[in-house]
């Protein structure tokens, strides 16, 4: 099972590593496939961003009391 895990995120890791060298070879010039990944890439990143303030954003409307 552990090592299912590691292989999981080693794939991961090698999916945002191609992605993001598909990102600096498209501001270079690239295949067109490269560009389709690049945009794939930079959406995602842009998903990842806007869930992780949107939970922000209710954590901080729902928690505490104020100041």
């Amino acid at each position: 099972m552990e090592n299912m895990f590691v292989l999981v995120l080693l794939g991961v890791l090698a999916l945002v590593v191609i992605g993001c060298v598909c990102v600096v070879w498209t501001e270079r010039g690239g295949p067109r496939w490269v560009r389709v990944v690049a945009s794939v890439t930079l959406a995602a990143g842009e998903l990842l961003r806007q869930s992780g303030r949107s939970r922000r954003g209710s954590v901080s409307r729902t928690g505490g009391d104020g100041d």
